[in-house]
This record gives C-alpha cells, sequence and structure tokens, in this order.
C-alpha cells in the first residue's frame, strides 16, 4: 500500500523506516530538533524533539492508521465513506468503502501530498457522511 518515493518532499525530510525496512514517514530537522511527518504529509510531532523521541514516534505510529476509515469531501457539501487503497508522495488514491466487497466498482478519488482538510478520519468529519447504502 505505501511507496516511499520521495519526488515531491523537501531534501531536508529524512525518510524513516521500522525495523523491517517498512518506510512509515519522515523526520524533518527544525530548528535544535526534529518534527515528524507521517505518509499523508501530516505533521504528527509539531513541536521539535530530539532524534532519538522522533525515531521512537514514528516506529510507534507505524502505518496502521492507512487502515482506518476515512471522509473525503468529494464535492463541497458531499462527505463520502472512503478507504485509503495507494499513499505516494505523487497523491494518495482513495475509494469509497466498499465493505469488504472486492468486486464492487466503487468510484475511486485522487487527493494531493500531503493530504488536505478535503480528507479526514470518518469520525472527524464536519458533515453528514454518505456511503455506498444511503
Amino acid at each position: 500500500m505505501t511507496n516511499p518515493a520521495v519526488s515531491n518532499v523537501p531534501e531536508t525530510w529524512i525518510p524513516h523506516n521500522r525495523e523491517d525496512g517498512e518506510h512509515v514517514g519522515w523526520i524533518v530537522p527544525e530548528g535544535d530538533g526534529f518534527v515528524t511527518v507521517d505518509l499523508l504529509g501530516r505533521s504528527r510531532i509539531t513541536d521539535p524533539v530530539d532524534w532519538m523521541v522522533a525515531e521512537e514516534a514514528m516506529d510507534e505510529l507505524g502505518i496502521g492508521y492507512l487502515a482506518d476509515i476515512y471522509a473525503f469531501r468529494a464535492a463541497p457539501d458531499d462527505w463520502v465513506r472512503v478507504r485509503i487503497v495507494e499513499v505516494s508522495t505523487d497523491g494518495i488514491t482513495v475509494k469509497e468503502d466498499d465493505f469488504g466487497d472486492v468486486a464492487a466498482d466503487l468510484p475511486r478519488y485522487r487527493v494531493p501530498f500531503p493530504v488536505t482538510d478535503d480528507l479526514q478520519l470518518i469520525q472527524d468529519a464536519p458533515g453528514q457522511v454518505r456511503n455506498q447504502f444511503n
């Protein structure tokens, strides 16, 4: 699901991989410390910390959040229940949630990297979220 391509990230972003080699995000120099950025381009630690704290935070974060259910703003007042299907620095692809029916041919949407507020955890969506059943 993840692609550690770094074509659209600043050279100062240092890729961080788990012990097993899975890319989990970036550690970014900031002042006298470091901040962290996840695979969606979101800041996770925004106040600079030392390198070891940043590494531990990235290892603890992992990539499990990519399997969460999200809401995507498909139009100004239209929030759709989606799942992330591809992540790269060229953009994030989400698909309307198929509720486990992998044969379902549902719309896909492309979200820029880093993500904007058009992609949010479903519980944080500011409006009604529709799905294929409503």
